[in-house]
């Protein structure tokens, strides 16, 4: 059940046998079968979620009424709508699997806790908030450096993985771009 979570923990720090086992003791899992929801705008976000296995979107609704897709996150990634957790006020997004999926929650007040009794974790949770905010940069980048057919091949090349397992109007939608014009990309390259 929680092989991915552990070993994803012991590329970045090193734990030992009782912490891994306070760390379990302390985490939920949780199955989510597909289109279903973690999290409701409106609702607060209580955990931090780990992709144990299984594919899970952010979005928020625009003002038009269509979804935007904010971000996505397969095995080993984490997600969650981090100003909700920390303040634990209200989301502006949803969160929902694209399949069904397998999820390890961190309750907000468990993770405080851990970090304590683990310190360790505080050093893998800054990596992987290193690592998310690098992401984020290179997205913003992505958008004001290249164009749109430029920005959808860079991210074809670099996660082909989401291609396969995304639909085609959620990839449209992180983009920035129609359903059509995606279709019209990968017509393209064939």
């Amino acid at each position: 059940m929680y092989q991915n979570f552990v070993s994803h923990l012991k590329k970045y720090i090193s734990l030992t046998d009782d912490e891994v086992v306070l760390l379990l003791s302390s985490v939920k899992p949780l199955d989510i079968k597909k289109k279903d929801f973690l999290i409701k705008e409106g609702q607060i976000c209580k955990a931090n979620y780990f992709v144990e296995q299984g594919l899970l979107r952010m979005f928020f609704i625009n003002n038009k009424g269509i979804e935007q897709t904010t971000q996505f996150a397969l095995e080993n990634w984490w997600i969650a709508d981090y100003m909700s957790l920390i303040t634990q006020n209200n989301s502006h997004f949803y969160i929902q699997a694209v399949e069904t999926s397998t999820i390890i929650a961190v309750e907000h007040h468990k993770q405080d806790e851990l970090l304590k009794q683990i310190p360790q974790l505080e050093r893998y949770f800054m990596l992987m908030m290193q690592r998310a905010y690098a992401a984020a940069q290179m997205r913003v980048k992505y958008f004001h450096v290249y164009s749109k057919e430029e920005n959808y091949r860079q991210f074809v090349s670099l996660f082909p993985d989401f291609v396969q397992r995304i639909p085609q109007y959620m990839l449209a939608s992180y983009l920035g771009l129609t359903p059509e014009y995606v279709s019209e990309l990968r017509k393209k390259q064939l």
